[in-house]
Protein backbone atom coordinates (compact mmCIF):
# COMPACT_ATOMS: atom_id res chain seq x y z
CA UNK A 1 0.00 0.00 0.00
CA UNK A 2 1.09 3.45 -1.10
CA UNK A 3 -0.36 6.13 1.34
CA UNK A 4 -3.09 6.08 3.63
CA UNK A 5 -5.76 8.77 3.01
CA UNK A 6 -8.88 9.93 4.42
CA UNK A 7 -11.67 11.15 2.40
CA UNK A 8 -14.11 13.28 4.49
CA UNK A 9 -17.35 13.37 2.69
CA UNK A 10 -19.15 10.48 0.51
CA UNK A 11 -20.71 12.39 -2.22
CA UNK A 12 -20.00 11.43 -5.96
CA UNK A 13 -16.15 13.77 -5.17
CA UNK A 14 -15.00 11.83 -2.65
CA UNK A 15 -15.80 8.27 -4.02
CA UNK A 16 -14.46 9.19 -7.26
CA UNK A 17 -11.34 10.45 -5.15
CA UNK A 18 -11.13 7.25 -3.21
CA UNK A 19 -11.97 5.06 -6.75
CA UNK A 20 -8.94 6.74 -8.94
CA UNK A 21 -6.63 6.03 -5.64
CA UNK A 22 -7.52 2.39 -5.01
CA UNK A 23 -6.65 2.26 -8.84
CA UNK A 24 -3.30 3.75 -8.03
CA UNK A 25 -2.64 1.04 -5.00
CA UNK A 26 -3.24 3.53 -1.88
CA UNK A 27 -5.12 2.40 1.09
CA UNK A 28 -8.20 4.26 1.58
CA UNK A 29 -10.66 5.01 3.82
CA UNK A 30 -14.03 7.35 3.74
CA UNK A 31 -15.61 8.66 6.41
CA UNK A 32 -19.22 10.74 5.99
CA UNK A 33 -21.59 12.25 8.85
CA UNK A 34 -24.91 10.31 7.39
CA UNK A 35 -24.81 6.31 6.15
CA UNK A 36 -24.10 7.86 2.05
CA UNK A 37 -27.68 6.85 1.12
CA UNK A 38 -29.88 10.04 0.24
CA UNK A 39 -27.04 13.03 0.14
CA UNK A 40 -27.02 15.48 -2.51
CA UNK A 41 -25.16 12.92 -4.96
CA UNK A 42 -28.27 11.13 -5.19
CA UNK A 43 -30.72 13.30 -5.84
CA UNK A 44 -29.51 15.45 -8.96
CA UNK A 45 -30.36 14.78 -12.77
CA UNK A 46 -27.67 12.72 -13.19
CA UNK A 47 -26.46 15.06 -16.34
CA UNK A 48 -23.10 14.99 -17.95
CA UNK A 49 -23.24 17.70 -19.85
CA UNK A 50 -19.58 19.29 -20.40
CA UNK A 51 -19.80 19.76 -24.03
CA UNK A 52 -21.79 23.00 -25.41
CA UNK A 53 -23.67 23.43 -22.48
CA UNK A 54 -23.51 27.10 -20.99
CA UNK A 55 -22.82 27.74 -17.21
CA UNK A 56 -24.77 29.38 -14.80
CA UNK A 57 -22.61 32.39 -14.72
CA UNK A 58 -22.31 33.79 -18.64
CA UNK A 59 -23.84 36.81 -20.52
CA UNK A 60 -27.18 37.68 -20.32
CA UNK A 61 -28.13 35.74 -17.04
CA UNK A 62 -28.89 38.30 -15.40
CA UNK A 63 -31.06 39.48 -17.45
CA UNK A 64 -32.56 36.13 -18.07
CA UNK A 65 -33.45 35.96 -14.89
CA UNK A 66 -35.08 39.11 -14.29
CA UNK A 67 -37.51 38.03 -17.03
CA UNK A 68 -38.46 34.92 -15.34
CA UNK A 69 -39.02 36.58 -12.37
CA UNK A 70 -41.69 38.67 -13.67
CA UNK A 71 -43.32 35.88 -15.70
CA UNK A 72 -43.20 34.13 -11.56
CA UNK A 73 -40.39 31.86 -13.61
CA UNK A 74 -37.61 32.12 -12.15
CA UNK A 75 -35.28 29.04 -10.44
CA UNK A 76 -33.78 31.82 -8.37
CA UNK A 77 -34.87 32.13 -4.83
CA UNK A 78 -32.47 34.00 -2.40
CA UNK A 79 -33.86 33.67 1.67
CA UNK A 80 -32.14 36.25 3.43
CA UNK A 81 -29.08 38.43 2.60
CA UNK A 82 -26.13 38.13 4.69
CA UNK A 83 -22.40 39.60 3.84
CA UNK A 84 -21.39 36.25 2.34
CA UNK A 85 -24.23 36.30 -0.32
CA UNK A 86 -23.79 39.81 -1.28
CA UNK A 87 -19.93 38.95 -2.10
CA UNK A 88 -21.04 35.55 -3.94
CA UNK A 89 -23.88 37.35 -5.77
CA UNK A 90 -21.24 40.28 -6.87
CA UNK A 91 -19.24 37.65 -7.70
CA UNK A 92 -21.17 36.04 -10.20
CA UNK A 93 -21.79 38.94 -11.92
CA UNK A 94 -18.59 40.12 -12.47
CA UNK A 95 -17.87 36.55 -13.95
CA UNK A 96 -21.10 36.67 -16.63
CA UNK A 97 -18.95 37.74 -19.02
CA UNK A 98 -17.36 36.92 -22.79
CA UNK A 99 -13.95 36.23 -21.86
CA UNK A 100 -14.73 34.12 -18.69
CA UNK A 101 -17.60 31.86 -20.52
CA UNK A 102 -15.10 31.44 -23.72
CA UNK A 103 -12.21 30.12 -21.35
CA UNK A 104 -15.31 28.10 -19.06
CA UNK A 105 -16.18 26.72 -22.20
CA UNK A 106 -12.91 25.31 -22.75
CA UNK A 107 -12.39 24.10 -19.34
CA UNK A 108 -15.71 22.19 -19.59
CA UNK A 109 -14.24 20.41 -23.00
CA UNK A 110 -10.92 19.50 -21.81
CA UNK A 111 -11.88 17.89 -18.67
CA UNK A 112 -15.66 16.64 -19.72
CA UNK A 113 -13.64 14.21 -21.84
CA UNK A 114 -11.81 12.52 -19.12
CA UNK A 115 -14.83 12.55 -17.45
CA UNK A 116 -16.67 10.67 -20.04
CA UNK A 117 -13.32 8.54 -21.15
CA UNK A 118 -13.90 7.01 -16.62
CA UNK A 119 -17.55 6.89 -17.20
CA UNK A 120 -17.32 4.39 -20.35
CA UNK A 121 -14.41 2.52 -18.72
CA UNK A 122 -16.67 1.82 -15.64
CA UNK A 123 -19.80 1.16 -17.32
CA UNK A 124 -17.98 -1.33 -19.08
CA UNK A 125 -15.38 -2.87 -16.85
CA UNK A 126 -17.06 -2.54 -13.42
CA UNK A 127 -20.58 -2.01 -12.70
CA UNK A 128 -23.59 -1.01 -14.25
CA UNK A 129 -25.05 2.62 -13.57
CA UNK A 130 -27.43 3.49 -16.32
CA UNK A 131 -24.75 5.16 -18.33
CA UNK A 132 -26.73 6.43 -21.54
CA UNK A 133 -24.20 8.54 -23.84
CA UNK A 134 -26.96 9.46 -25.34
CA UNK A 135 -27.13 13.42 -25.68
CA UNK A 136 -29.60 16.37 -23.79
CA UNK A 137 -31.88 18.25 -25.78
CA UNK A 138 -32.45 21.71 -25.29
CA UNK A 139 -36.32 22.49 -25.35
CA UNK A 140 -37.44 26.37 -25.95
CA UNK A 141 -40.98 27.58 -25.29
CA UNK A 142 -39.47 30.93 -26.48
CA UNK A 143 -39.40 31.70 -30.78
CA UNK A 144 -36.74 34.41 -30.43
CA UNK A 145 -34.56 33.11 -28.61
CA UNK A 146 -34.61 29.29 -30.04
CA UNK A 147 -33.92 31.39 -33.81
CA UNK A 148 -31.11 33.58 -32.06
CA UNK A 149 -29.38 30.09 -30.65
CA UNK A 150 -30.24 28.27 -33.54
CA UNK A 151 -28.18 30.58 -35.65
CA UNK A 152 -25.30 30.18 -33.81
CA UNK A 153 -25.00 26.38 -34.03
CA UNK A 154 -26.34 26.27 -37.75
CA UNK A 155 -22.58 24.83 -38.58
CA UNK A 156 -21.36 23.03 -35.45
CA UNK A 157 -21.10 19.04 -35.82
CA UNK A 158 -21.91 18.52 -32.25
CA UNK A 159 -25.49 20.69 -32.19
CA UNK A 160 -28.43 19.29 -34.07
CA UNK A 161 -31.54 21.56 -34.69
CA UNK A 162 -34.85 20.22 -34.26
CA UNK A 163 -38.15 21.45 -35.44
CA UNK A 164 -41.47 20.87 -33.41
CA UNK A 165 -42.14 17.95 -34.78
CA UNK A 166 -38.71 16.29 -34.22
CA UNK A 167 -39.12 17.34 -30.28
CA UNK A 168 -42.64 15.77 -30.18
CA UNK A 169 -40.81 12.39 -31.56
CA UNK A 170 -38.03 12.43 -29.37
CA UNK A 171 -39.50 14.16 -26.36
CA UNK A 172 -43.38 12.92 -26.84
CA UNK A 173 -44.68 14.29 -23.64
CA UNK A 174 -44.25 17.80 -24.66
CA UNK A 175 -47.08 19.98 -26.31
CA UNK A 176 -47.19 22.59 -29.29
CA UNK A 177 -45.81 25.47 -27.42
CA UNK A 178 -42.33 23.97 -27.83
CA UNK A 179 -41.18 25.66 -30.54
CA UNK A 180 -37.74 23.45 -31.27
CA UNK A 181 -34.65 22.09 -29.33
CA UNK A 182 -30.80 22.18 -29.67
CA UNK A 183 -29.67 18.78 -29.25
CA UNK A 184 -26.09 18.52 -27.64
CA UNK A 185 -25.35 14.94 -28.86
CA UNK A 186 -22.06 14.91 -27.10
CA UNK A 187 -23.80 14.89 -23.55
CA UNK A 188 -25.03 11.91 -21.54
CA UNK A 189 -27.28 10.90 -18.78
CA UNK A 190 -27.02 8.22 -15.84
CA UNK A 191 -28.54 7.38 -12.90
CA UNK A 192 -26.97 9.10 -10.01
CA UNK A 193 -28.10 6.62 -6.96
CA UNK A 194 -27.26 3.52 -9.28
CA UNK A 195 -23.70 5.20 -9.41
CA UNK A 196 -23.57 6.09 -6.01
CA UNK A 197 -24.92 2.79 -4.83
CA UNK A 198 -22.80 0.40 -6.91
CA UNK A 199 -19.68 2.59 -6.79
CA UNK A 200 -19.88 2.17 -2.40
CA UNK A 201 -20.59 -1.61 -3.01
CA UNK A 202 -17.30 -1.65 -5.87
CA UNK A 203 -15.07 0.46 -3.39
CA UNK A 204 -15.84 -2.33 -0.42
CA UNK A 205 -15.30 -4.97 -2.78
CA UNK A 206 -11.63 -3.46 -3.29
CA UNK A 207 -10.77 -2.74 0.27
CA UNK A 208 -11.98 0.39 0.95
CA UNK A 209 -12.93 1.37 4.83
CA UNK A 210 -16.15 3.19 5.34
CA UNK A 211 -16.75 4.89 8.60
CA UNK A 212 -20.58 6.16 8.51
CA UNK A 213 -22.45 8.45 10.95
CA UNK A 214 -19.49 10.05 11.80
CA UNK A 215 -18.92 13.56 11.67
CA UNK A 216 -15.11 14.99 11.37
CA UNK A 217 -15.18 18.26 13.32
CA UNK A 218 -11.70 19.38 13.49
CA UNK A 219 -7.90 18.13 13.06
CA UNK A 220 -4.69 18.22 15.13
CA UNK A 221 -1.55 20.02 13.38
CA UNK A 222 2.06 19.43 13.66
CA UNK A 223 4.53 21.05 11.26
CA UNK A 224 2.63 22.39 8.50
CA UNK A 225 0.53 18.85 8.48
CA UNK A 226 -2.55 17.42 10.04
CA UNK A 227 -2.06 14.64 11.79
CA UNK A 228 -5.47 13.43 12.58
CA UNK A 229 -8.70 13.46 12.00
CA UNK A 230 -10.91 14.33 15.00
CA UNK A 231 -14.54 13.10 15.46
CA UNK A 232 -16.45 13.44 19.01
CA UNK A 233 -15.45 10.15 19.39
CA UNK A 234 -12.47 8.90 17.90
CA UNK A 235 -9.73 10.68 16.56
CA UNK A 236 -8.44 9.39 13.05
CA UNK A 237 -4.69 9.37 11.84
CA UNK A 238 -3.55 8.96 7.97
CA UNK A 239 -1.13 10.30 5.73
CA UNK A 240 -3.37 12.54 3.62
CA UNK A 241 -6.70 14.37 4.51
CA UNK A 242 -9.15 14.83 1.55
CA UNK A 243 -11.79 17.41 2.22
CA UNK A 244 -15.00 16.64 0.10
CA UNK A 245 -18.01 18.09 2.51
CA UNK A 246 -20.30 19.11 -0.40
CA UNK A 247 -22.10 22.77 0.43
CA UNK A 248 -20.97 22.27 4.46
CA UNK A 249 -17.20 24.33 4.69
CA UNK A 250 -16.93 24.63 8.14
CA UNK A 251 -14.48 21.67 7.89
CA UNK A 252 -12.02 23.88 5.57
CA UNK A 253 -12.29 26.77 7.21
CA UNK A 254 -10.40 24.74 10.48
CA UNK A 255 -7.38 25.12 8.31
CA UNK A 256 -7.89 28.52 7.56
CA UNK A 257 -9.66 28.34 4.36
CA UNK A 258 -12.89 29.66 3.61
CA UNK A 259 -14.08 28.33 0.13
CA UNK A 260 -16.09 31.15 -2.17
CA UNK A 261 -18.77 29.22 -2.57
CA UNK A 262 -22.96 29.00 -0.92
CA UNK A 263 -25.36 26.13 -0.75
CA UNK A 264 -27.93 26.42 -3.59
CA UNK A 265 -30.72 24.04 -2.51
CA UNK A 266 -32.56 22.25 -5.07
CA UNK A 267 -35.12 20.26 -5.97
CA UNK A 268 -35.99 17.08 -7.65
CA UNK A 269 -39.07 14.72 -8.03
CA UNK A 270 -38.68 11.07 -9.50
CA UNK A 271 -42.00 9.41 -10.86
CA UNK A 272 -43.11 6.84 -13.05
CA UNK A 273 -45.21 7.68 -15.77
CA UNK A 274 -46.58 6.15 -18.83
CA UNK A 275 -44.54 4.20 -21.76
CA UNK A 276 -45.58 6.10 -24.83
CA UNK A 277 -44.95 9.54 -23.15
CA UNK A 278 -41.73 9.35 -21.32
CA UNK A 279 -38.85 11.21 -23.32
CA UNK A 280 -36.13 9.44 -24.94
CA UNK A 281 -33.17 11.90 -24.18
CA UNK A 282 -32.69 13.82 -21.61
CA UNK A 283 -34.13 17.01 -21.30
CA UNK A 284 -33.05 20.54 -20.47
CA UNK A 285 -36.16 23.37 -20.77
CA UNK A 286 -33.74 26.34 -21.70
CA UNK A 287 -36.16 29.16 -21.03
CA UNK A 288 -37.42 27.52 -17.48
CA UNK A 289 -34.11 26.22 -16.03
CA UNK A 290 -35.87 22.66 -15.46
CA UNK A 291 -34.21 19.64 -16.30
CA UNK A 292 -36.72 16.06 -17.28
CA UNK A 293 -33.91 13.38 -16.90
CA UNK A 294 -35.65 9.77 -18.28
CA UNK A 295 -34.31 6.66 -16.31
CA UNK A 296 -35.18 2.51 -16.76
CA UNK A 297 -37.87 2.78 -14.69
CA UNK A 298 -39.08 6.00 -13.95
CA UNK A 299 -38.23 10.45 -15.00
CA UNK A 300 -36.91 12.89 -12.81
CA UNK A 301 -37.62 16.36 -12.62
CA UNK A 302 -35.05 18.80 -11.25
CA UNK A 303 -35.18 22.86 -10.63
CA UNK A 304 -34.31 25.49 -8.50
CA UNK A 305 -31.83 27.63 -6.97
CA UNK A 306 -32.49 28.28 -3.11
CA UNK A 307 -29.82 30.51 -1.61
CA UNK A 308 -29.53 31.93 1.71
CA UNK A 309 -31.59 28.97 3.05
CA UNK A 310 -29.76 25.86 5.35
CA UNK A 311 -33.21 24.02 6.07
CA UNK A 312 -33.10 20.46 4.73
CA UNK A 313 -36.32 19.64 4.78
CA UNK A 314 -38.69 20.68 1.75
CA UNK A 315 -41.62 22.77 0.87
CA UNK A 316 -44.33 20.87 -0.96
CA UNK A 317 -44.60 24.81 -2.75
CA UNK A 318 -41.06 24.48 -4.34
CA UNK A 319 -42.16 21.33 -6.11
CA UNK A 320 -46.09 22.76 -7.43
CA UNK A 321 -44.08 26.04 -8.24
CA UNK A 322 -42.01 23.68 -10.87
CA UNK A 323 -44.28 21.59 -12.04
CA UNK A 324 -46.76 24.86 -12.69
CA UNK A 325 -44.37 26.09 -14.50
CA UNK A 326 -43.61 23.06 -16.62
CA UNK A 327 -47.22 22.62 -17.01
CA UNK A 328 -47.89 25.12 -20.01
CA UNK A 329 -45.69 23.12 -22.53
CA UNK A 330 -46.75 19.60 -21.51
CA UNK A 331 -49.83 17.12 -22.53
CA UNK A 332 -51.19 16.07 -19.25
CA UNK A 333 -50.08 12.84 -17.59
CA UNK A 334 -50.14 10.86 -14.40
CA UNK A 335 -47.24 10.57 -12.08
CA UNK A 336 -46.84 7.73 -10.11
CA UNK A 337 -45.15 6.74 -7.41
CA UNK A 338 -43.74 10.21 -6.79
CA UNK A 339 -40.67 10.44 -4.25
CA UNK A 340 -39.56 13.85 -3.32
CA UNK A 341 -36.01 14.86 -2.77
CA UNK A 342 -34.02 18.47 -1.78
CA UNK A 343 -30.42 19.04 -1.47
CA UNK A 344 -27.63 21.44 -1.56
CA UNK A 345 -25.61 22.15 -4.41
CA UNK A 346 -22.01 23.83 -3.39
CA UNK A 347 -22.26 26.83 -5.64
CA UNK A 348 -18.91 28.96 -7.00
CA UNK A 349 -19.54 32.16 -8.43
CA UNK A 350 -18.17 31.33 -11.90
CA UNK A 351 -18.80 27.64 -12.25
CA UNK A 352 -15.35 26.33 -11.24
CA UNK A 353 -14.94 23.60 -8.89
CA UNK A 354 -12.21 24.26 -5.83
CA UNK A 355 -9.97 21.71 -5.28
CA UNK A 356 -5.97 21.15 -4.37
CA UNK A 357 -3.68 21.51 -1.86
CA UNK A 358 -3.89 23.44 1.22
CA UNK A 359 -2.00 26.65 1.79
CA UNK A 360 -0.87 26.14 4.98
CA UNK A 361 -1.09 22.35 5.86
CA UNK A 362 0.22 20.24 2.38
CA UNK A 363 -1.06 17.24 3.57
CA UNK A 364 -4.53 18.51 3.31
CA UNK A 365 -6.55 18.43 -0.04
CA UNK A 366 -9.78 20.51 -0.76
CA UNK A 367 -12.41 18.72 -3.52
CA UNK A 368 -15.22 21.18 -3.02
CA UNK A 369 -17.38 23.46 -5.04
CA UNK A 370 -18.78 21.68 -7.67
CA UNK A 371 -22.00 23.26 -7.68
CA UNK A 372 -24.25 21.31 -10.30
CA UNK A 373 -21.42 19.73 -11.84
CA UNK A 374 -20.35 17.16 -9.42
CA UNK A 375 -21.82 13.93 -11.78
CA UNK A 376 -20.27 15.85 -15.10
CA UNK A 377 -16.64 16.69 -13.24
CA UNK A 378 -16.36 14.24 -10.52
CA UNK A 379 -14.56 11.21 -12.27
CA UNK A 380 -11.86 14.12 -13.93
CA UNK A 381 -11.29 15.79 -10.31
CA UNK A 382 -10.94 12.60 -8.67
CA UNK A 383 -8.17 12.25 -11.22
CA UNK A 384 -6.45 14.92 -10.90
CA UNK A 385 -6.41 14.83 -6.96
CA UNK A 386 -5.17 11.47 -6.80
CA UNK A 387 -2.45 11.98 -9.14
CA UNK A 388 -1.38 14.70 -6.59
CA UNK A 389 -0.90 12.37 -4.08
CA UNK A 390 0.15 9.52 -5.83
CA UNK A 391 3.47 11.30 -7.56
CA UNK A 392 3.45 13.66 -4.42
CA UNK A 393 2.80 16.93 -6.58
CA UNK A 394 2.43 20.62 -5.13
CA UNK A 395 -0.13 22.69 -6.40
CA UNK A 396 2.09 25.13 -8.27
CA UNK A 397 3.38 21.73 -10.10
CA UNK A 398 0.37 20.35 -11.20
CA UNK A 399 -1.12 21.30 -14.85
CA UNK A 400 -4.38 20.25 -14.78
CA UNK A 401 -5.31 21.99 -11.05
CA UNK A 402 -3.85 25.59 -11.73
CA UNK A 403 -5.87 24.90 -15.16
CA UNK A 404 -9.09 23.99 -13.63
CA UNK A 405 -8.93 25.13 -9.81
CA UNK A 406 -10.82 27.90 -8.53
CA UNK A 407 -8.14 28.83 -6.37
CA UNK A 408 -6.25 29.67 -9.93
CA UNK A 409 -9.50 31.13 -11.63
CA UNK A 410 -10.81 34.15 -9.73
CA UNK A 411 -12.72 32.08 -6.90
Amino acid sequence: MKSNNIIIGGGITGLMCAYMLIKKGHGVTVIDKGDISDNTSFGNAGLVSPFEELPLSRPGIIADTIKLILKNQSPLIINGISPKIIKWLYLFTKNANKQRLKRTLILFEKYGEITMAHYKSMAKNDFDFDFQPTGVAMAYTDLETFNNDAKVCEDNPYKDIWDTNKTKEMIPCVNEKVIGSIFLNRNAHLNPASLMKNLVKFLKEKGVNFVLNTEIINFEFKNKKAIKAISKNKDFVADNFIIATGADISLSRKTGTDLMLTPAKGYSMTFKMAKKLKPKVAVLFKDQFIGLVPRKETVRITSKLELGNYDFTYKMKRFESILNILKPFIVEFQMEDIKYWTGFRPLTPNDIPLFGRDESYENIIHANGMGWLGITFGPAIGDIISNLIDKEIKNKKSDDLLLFSGFYQGC
